[in-house]
C-alpha cells in the first residue's frame, strides 16, 4: 500500500466510532441449547419419510458386507438400561461400518417364545383364578403370541427412539412361521445325524413353573437353609466286618432328597473313624472322616466317648467297598427296605460334612452318574409340582420340597427321621448360594425326569442304542433311556464339545478374556437338555415308537413337518393330522407325537439360519455377535453349539461381550432399592445422544456405572462438542468451493493442523475397526478441545473476525475449518446419530439428504514435513507455559487478557528457541495472543520457561482489539483494520 491510498488515522480525541459491523462475526441458527428430547422425534419422522434405511441398502449395494446378528431380547416389558446400552452399542458399530463404506444391514429381532412370555399370560390367568391347564393349548398359544405382538410393537418403538437404524418393517421374530419352520427343521438335523437322544438325567427344575431351565435361566442368591446329620446303620461291611451295627453318618442341606436316597458315597482315600459318642439318653458309634470330627462333634453335641477322643477303628475309605447300609425308614418296606451300598465318590472332600455323602440319582449330578455305573436308576418320587408322588411310602402327596416350613428343623422329614433315632443334628441356619429361577424367583432343584439331549461327547456319525426303562411314568407314557451307549455304527468323529472347542479358538474374541470364560464353560458343560414342559414355543415335533421308545427317523416325514410349519407355523403340531403327517409307511397307532417344546436356547441359537442365512445366502456368517457377558452360558453358547452341530463351525467371526449397566455406586439396579435409571426416562428429559455419548463413553467391556453425575459428564462433553460445531457453522457463513485455497499454499498452522487431523483419522478408523468406541469418542472429543477450541479457533479468531474477506490467511483457515467440518460431522454420526443430522441439516439443508448416507471422510493429500510437526508440537508446549502464566496474571487482575500483555519469555533449550526463530517472531507472538513477545535464552534448564507478564503501555485497536505500535490512542485503527474498513 503505497502513501497515497494508505487509511488516514483519526486523529486523537475524535469520537470513536462502533466497528462491530465491519467484524466477521461467526453467523449461524444452530442454537447452543440441544433441545434434543424435542428435535429427536422430529429427526426420526424425516428418516422415516425418506426411507433412510432402504437408501442406504441401495447406497452400499454390492459393497463388502458386514452383518452384525441381533440376539434377541424377550418381548416382554418395557426396556431398561441393559436393552439401551446393549442396542445402542451395535448401533454405533453398524453406523460406523456403514460410515467405513460397508454394507452394514441390521436386523433386529425378539425371542418370542418360552417361559418369560408363558409366565406372563398366567400371571393374568391367576387373577382371574383360572388354571392355565384348563385353557385348550391353541387358545393359549395364541394369548402367547398376541401377548409377544403387542411387546414387540412396544419395544420396537422405543429402540427406535434410541436412534437405533435398522429394518424395522421386517425385523426377525422366532414366532414368524419362517423362523419356526427353521427351528424343527434345524432340531430334525440333530435328529438324523443321530444327535439326539431321550433320556432321564437331573436337570435344573423349576417346581413353580412345571419346567426344566436351562443354566442362563437360573441365578445364585443367597439363603438360609436347614443342614442335618442322618445316621445311616451299617448292615454288612465284607473288608471292615467290625463296622457292623455302627452308623455312617452323612450331612446334607437339602433334607428332602432323604427319602429318595439310594447309596452312600465314600472317598477312597479319606481316612475313617469309628467313634462312640453318647448324649444325654444315648450312646451310638458312628463313621464319619477323621479330619471333620470335631465339626460333627459342634453341630450335633454329642461326647466322645472314646479314650482320648480317638476312634475305635480306623479305616480307609476303599474299605468300605461292598459295605451296605440300610435306609433309616427301611421299616417301610419295599423300596425302602433296600440295601443302601457304599459306592466310590471322587467327589467326595473333608471340605465340609462328615466324609460321606448320600445319592439319590434323582437330585444330583454326581449322584447320579456314580449310581449309574452301578445299575442304580432314578425312581422319580418328585413330581414335576415339587410333591413326593402320591403312592411313595414315605410323605406321599405331600411337599412342596422348596417349601421351607416342610423341609425344616420341625417339619415333616426332620420329625419322622427323629422319630427313629436317625436325626443326629438338625438346624435351620446354614446360610449358602442357591440356585433360583429368575424369572418367578423361586427356588429350584435338581430333578431327573424324561428329557431331550444333545450329546456333547458322542462322536459325529455314530449311531445309537438306548437302553429303556421298559415303561413310562407321569411324565412319559412311552419307554424311555436312562442311559445311552454307542452302538456298532459308531464312527471315530469329533464330538460336539471338541468341535465347538475348536470353533472359540478360531474365532475373534473381544475383549481376548472372553475366550476363557466361555471355553471352560463348554469344557465343562454338560449335555444340552433341550426339551421344556411348557406349553408357548416350538414343539419337539418327534414321533417316539411306543415300544422301543426310539424316534422315528425318517427325512420324508420330517420334510413333511418342516412344510407344515412353513404354512401354519408350530401351531400346526399341536392340530395335526399326524398320520398324514407319518404317511402311508408308518401307523400311527404305534408312535407317541411329542408333546414338549424345545428349550428357547435352541431357537434363539437358529436365529442365524432363519436372519442370516435366510437373508444374505445359504452359509453365510455373521461378522458380529454382540451381547453382554452373561450370555456366554447364554446365546453366544446355544449358537455356537447349534452351528457346530449342523454345520460343523461357529455362526460368527467375532464375538464382542460387554458388561452390565449398574447405578452410580456399582450397585445391581433394583426396584427394591429405588436405583433403576430409566433410559426413557433419560430420553424424554435430556435426550437419546445423551444416553449414546454415555454408551460410547464407558469401559463397557466392563460392568460401567450410570447416574445423575454420570449423565452430567456425558452432557458436559456433548455440550462442548455441540459448540464445535455450533462455532464451524458460524464461522463457516458464506462459504464457497470459490474461497479454498490448496494446502500447499497455507501457512504452517493450517498443514500442521490438518496434519493432526490426519493422524486423528487413522486412531478413528483403527478404534471404531477395533470396536473401541471408547477410544473413538476420546479421540473425537480431546481434538475438539484441545486441538482445536484451546487452540487452532483460539490462534485464528483474530483473522476470522478481522482480516480481508479475501485474506490469504482467513481464506486457508477458513478452507481447513470446511476440512475439519466435513470429517468431525462425519466421525460424530455413529455415535450422536441426531445431533450429526442436525448439524449436518444447518449447513447443507435438503429434506433427501441425510449425513448417514454420506461415507468416511477423504481429506486433502498433505506433504507434512517431520519438521514442520516437531517445530509446532514444540510451539504449543511453549505456549502451553506462556498460557499459565496469563492466567496467573489474570487472576491477579494484573492485565484482563492476554491482548493487554507483553511478555518476555526466558527459554534455556535450544529446540523450542529454534522453533520460535524459524516461524518469526511475529507469528509466536500471534501464537500466544498478545501485544508483544520478547524471547532470550533462558540460564538455567532445569528452571523450565520463565515468563515475565507486563501490563502493555500500547493503545488498542478500536476495531481487532490488539495492543500495537501504531495505534495512536485507544479505540484508533492499527494498519490492517484501517485497510479492511476502508
Amino acid at each position: 500500500m503505497t502513501d497515497a491510498t494508505k487509511p488516514t488515522p483519526e486523529p486523537a480525541g475524535a469520537p470513536q466510532r462502533d466497528y462491530r459491523d465491519t467484524v466477521f462475526l461467526p453467523k449461524t441458527d444452530f442454537p447452543m441449547k440441544a433441545g434434543l428430547a424435542a428435535k429427536e422425534p422430529a429427526i426420526l419422522d424425516r428418516w422415516a419419510r425418506i426411507g433412510l434405511y432402504d437408501r442406504l441398502r441401495a447406497a452400499r449395494a454390492g459393497r463388502e458386507r458386514f452383518i452384525l446378528h441381533d440376539g434377541p431380547p424377550y418381548a416382554n416389558g418395557d426396556i431398561h438400561m441393559g436393552h439401551a446400552m446393549n442396542k445402542v452399542l451395535k448401533d454405533i458399530i453398524v453406523r460406523s461400518q456403514s460410515l467405513m463404506g460397508k454394507d452394514a444391514p441390521y436386523v433386529p429381532g425378539w425371542d418370542c417364545h418360552g417361559l418369560p412370555i408363558e409366565w406372563k399370560v398366567e400371571e393374568a390367568y391367576r387373577a382371574k383364578k383360572l388354571n392355565k391347564d384348563d385353557v385348550p393349548v391353541e387358545q393359549f398359544r395364541a394369548e402367547c403370541r398376541a401377548y409377544a405382538e403387542k411387546w414387540v410393537a412396544v419395544q420396537r418403538e422405543q429402540f427406535q427412539r434410541l436412534g437405533i437404524m435398522g429394518d424395522w418393517a421386517d425385523p426377525y421374530l422366532t414366532m414368524k412361521y419362517d423362523a419356526e419352520a427353521a427351528i424343527v427343521g434345524e432340531l430334525l438335523k440333530f435328529a438324523e445325524s443321530g444327535q439326539l437322544y431321550r433320556g432321564a438325567k437331573p436337570v435344573m427344575w423349576s417346581p413353580v413353573e412345571k419346567t426344566a431351565l436351562a443354566e442362563a435361566e437360573v441365578e445364585y442368591e443367597d439363603v438360609v437353609s436347614t443342614q442335618i446329620d442322618v445316621a445311616f446303620e451299617i448292615v454288612d461291611a465284607p473288608n471292615a466286618p467290625e463296622l457292623v451295627g455302627a452308623h455312617a453318618v452323612i450331612w446334607t442341606t437339602t433334607p428332602w432328597t432323604i427319602p429318595v436316597n439310594q447309596a452312600l458315597s465314600y472317598g477312597p482315600e479319606i481316612e475313617y473313624g469309628a467313634y462312640w459318642m453318647a448324649s444325654d439318653d444315648r450312646l451310638i458309634q458312628v463313621l464319619v472322616a477323621m479330619d471333620l470330627v470335631g465339626d460333627f462333634e459342634k453341630r450335633t453335641g454329642l461326647r466322645n466317648e472314646d479314650i482320648n477322643s480317638a476312634p475305635h477303628w480306623t479305616i480307609k475309605g476303599s474299605q468300605l467297598e461292598g459295605a451296605t447300609a440300610r435306609h433309616p425308614m427301611h421299616a417301610l418296606g419295599g423300596f425302602f427296605a433296600k440295601p443302601r451300598p457304599f459306592l466310590p465318590g471322587d467327589f467326595v472332600t473333608t471340605d465340609a460334612g462328615t466324609g460321606l455323602v448320600h445319592m439319590a440319582p434323582d437330585h444330583g449330578e454326581d449322584d447320579f452318574l456314580l449310581c449309574k455305573q452301578y445299575g442304580i436308576d432314578p425312581v422319580f418320587a418328585v413330581d414335576g409340582a415339587g410333591m413326593y408322588r402320591a403312592d411313595w411310602a414315605w410323605l406321599g402327596g405331600q411337599g412342596s420340597v422348596i417349601n421351607k416350613k416342610f423341609v425344616g428343623a420341625d417339619g415333616p422329614i426332620c420329625t419322622d427321621l427323629r422319630g427313629v433315632g436317625a436325626l443326629l443334628a438338625a438346624s435351620d441356619d446354614f446360610s449358602h448360594s442357591y440356585p433360583h429361577s429368575w424369572r418367578s424367583k423361586a427356588k429350584v432343584i435338581f430333578r431327573a425326569t424324561p428329557q431331550w439331549f444333545i450329546p456333547m461327547d458322542r462322536a459325529q456319525g455314530a449311531s445309537t442304542s438306548l437302553s429303556t426303562n421298559g415303561g413310562g411314568d407321569e411324565d412319559a407314557p412311552t419307554p424311555f433311556a436312562l442311559s445311552e451307549v454307542e452302538g456298532p455304527g459308531s464312527s471315530n468323529g469329533a464330538t460336539l464339545r471338541e468341535i465347538a472347542l475348536d470353533a472359540i479358538a478360531a474365532t475373534k474374541w473381544v475383549p481376548a478374556r472372553a475366550e476363557n470364560r466361555i471355553t471352560s464353560m463348554v469344557q465343562g458343560r454338560p449335555d444340552w437338555v433341550i426339551s421344556r414342559q411348557r406349553a408357548w414355543g416350538v414343539p419337539i415335533a418327534l414321533y417316539v415308537h411306543r415300544q422301543t421308545g426310539e424316534y422315528l427317523n425318517d427325512p420324508a416325514v420330517n420334510a413333511r413337518i418342516v412344510a407344515a410349519f412353513r404354512d401354519g407355523g408350530a401351531d400346526a403340531w399341536f392340530t395335526a393330522d399326524h398320520q398324514a403327517l407319518l404317511g402311508s409307511d408308518h401307523d400311527l397307532a404305534a408312535y407317541e407325537p411329542q408333546r414338549d417344546i424345545l428349550d428357547v436356547w435352541f431357537d434363539s441359537g437358529c436365529t442365524h439360519v432363519f436372519t442370516v442365512e435366510a437373508r444374505y445366502g445359504e452359509g453365510t456368517r455373521a461378522n458380529l455377535y454382540l451381547e453382554g457377558s452373561d450370555q456366554h452360558r447364554g446365546w453366544f453358547q446355544s449358537s455356537l453349539l447349534e452351528s457346530c452341530g449342523t454345520r460343523g463351525r461357529a455362526p460368527y467371526d467375532a464375538v464382542l461381550t460387554h458388561g452390565f449397566a449398574l447405578d452410580g455406586q456399582g450397585r445391581k439396579m433394583s426396584k427394591s432399592l429405588g436405583n433403576v435409571v430409566d433410559p426413557l426416562k433419560v430420553i424424554g428429559e435430556s435426550g437419546a445422544d445423551i444416553l449414546r455419548m454415555w454408551v460410547a463413553s464407558t469401559d463397557y467391556f466392563d460392568d460401567v456405572k450410570i447416574g445423575k453425575e454420570v449423565l452430567a459428564t456425558a452432557s458436559d462433553a456433548y455440550r462442548k462438542l455441540r459448540n464445535t460445531f455450533r462455532y464451524l457453522l458460524g464461522a463457516l457463513d458464506g462459504f464457497t468451493d470459490a474461497e479454498k485455497i490448496e494446502p500447499a499454499a497455507m501457512p504452517e498452522l493450517e498443514r500442521y493442523v490438518l496434519h493432526r487431523l490426519a493422524m486423528l483419522d487413522i486412531e478413528l478408523r483403527e478404534a471404531a475397526t477395533g470396536y473401541e468406541f471408547n477410544r473413538y469418542i476420546r479421540l473425537l472429543t480431546d481434538f475438539a478441545n484441545e486441538d482445536l477450541s484451546a487452540f487452532f479457533f483460539d490462534v485464528r479468531k483474530d483473522s476470522l473476525y478481522c482480516d480481508a474477506a479475501d485474506s490469504p490467511v482467513r481464506r486457508a483457515y477458513r478452507t481447513v475449518l470446511d476440512t475439519l467440518f466435513h470429517a468431525l460431522v462425519r466421525y460424530a454420526a455413529p455415535v450422536l446419530c441426531f445431533t450429526a443430522e442436525e448439524v449436518w441439516q444447518t449447513r447443507f439443508p435438503d429434506e433427501e439428504a441425510s449425513v448417514h448416507l454420506l461415507e468416511w471422510p477423504v481429506l486433502p493429500d498433505l506433504a507434512v514435513d517431520a519438521g514442520l510437526v516437531e517445530r509446532w508440537r514444540t510451539l504449543r508446549l511453549v505456549r502451553g507455559d506462556i498460557n499459565v502464566a496469563l492466567e496467573s496474571a489474570r487472576r491477579e487482575k494484573r492485565v484482563r487478557t492476554g491482548l493487554e500483555a507483553d511478555l518476555g519469555v526466558r527459554i534455556p533449550l535450544a529446540p523450542p528457541l529454534r522453533a520460535i526463530e524459524e516461524v518469526g517472531l511475529d507469528v509466536f507472538t500471534e501464537l500466544c495472543i498478545a501485544a508483544s513477545v520478547e524471547v532470550a535464552p533462558g540460564d538455567t534448564p532445569a528452571a523450565g520457561v520463565e515468563v515475565t507478564v507486563t501490563p502493555t503501555d500500547k493503545h488498542k485497536c478500536g476495531r481487532c482489539w490488539r495492543h500495537l505500535p501504531e495505534v495512536t490512542v485507544d479505540g484508533a485503527l492499527c494498519d490492517r483494520c484501517a485497510t479492511v474498513v476502508a
